[in-house]
């Protein structure tokens, strides 16, 4: 990975137990510390009611897009192949020294040259980071490109801020569109001397189920477990 990388160094140094500042996240004068431990190392629970639904959908081998610092891998790894993703070479680094088996260093929005076609059963997208498209139009590619690496039974779950949920404009970096089902998150990160500015366009489960058509997948189900967000449970067609 090229230029900063301050969540990837920030997870790297508190793995290693020697982070010794904030990895801030900044709107204007609003501010957050992110809390790593909770969002990346904390133990998955296998017993909440998401878990056990999720659980439902996968199957390997599967692919964990955007793994972060490895929590859900090592976890599903242990009942089948699970390749982790990510774009940061200190997450990559991270999970292997954590013990994921396959952490591979790629880019979510370029399945087609990570990977050949029909590789993977299942994928998942915890985080929020589908976001990341930028667009509808980054978003169909997306699909597109998840149903080419995938095999024609293949299921996956994305997870999503929604704008049509009042809680959601409560998020930091929240900008309303005027387009129902649509809106913005942009906020700066910093951590020592790394610095990056972070853009996601946010999709309404129902901008999803426009967003899938004509890429192979179908929207099957969409659980909410939180005031802001969902996951959405989608199979090929």
């Amino acid at each position: 990975m090229t230029g900063d990388d301050p969540l990837g160094w920030a997870v790297y140094d508190h793995h290693r137990d020697e982070r010794d500042e904030p990895l801030v996240d900044r709107d204007g004068t609003a501010t957050r510390e992110q809390p790593i431990q909770r969002f990346y190392f904390d133990a998955r629970d296998p017993d909440r009611e998401v878990a056990e639904w999720e659980a439902s959908w996968l199957s390997g081998p599967a692919l964990d897009i955007g793994a972060g610092a490895g929590r859900d891998t090592l976890h599903f790894q242990e009942r089948f192949e699970t390749v982790a993703l990510e774009v940061s070479e200190r997450l990559v680094e991270t999970m292997r020294e954590r013990g994921v088996r396959d952490a591979r260093l790629g880019d979510m929005f370029a399945l087609r040259e990570e990977f050949e076609r029909d590789r993977f059963r299942s994928a998942f997208a915890f985080g929020t980071q589908v976001g990341l498209a930028g667009s509808m139009q980054g978003l169909r590619r997306f699909l597109g490109d998840l149903a080419f690496v995938t095999t024609s039974d293949a299921t996956a779950l994305l997870h999503g801020y929604d704008p049509d949920r009042e809680a959601t404009v409560e998020i930091l970096g929240y900008r309303e569109d005027p387009t129902p089902g649509l809106a913005h998150r942009v906020y700066h990160t910093t951590y020592r001397d790394q610095h990056e500015t972070m853009l996601f366009r946010l999709f309404s489960p129902d901008r999803l189920r426009e967003a899938v058509v004509g890429t192979g997948w179908q929207v099957a189900e969409v659980r909410r477990f939180s005031a802001e967000t969902y996951v959405a449970a989608l199979e090929k067609r």
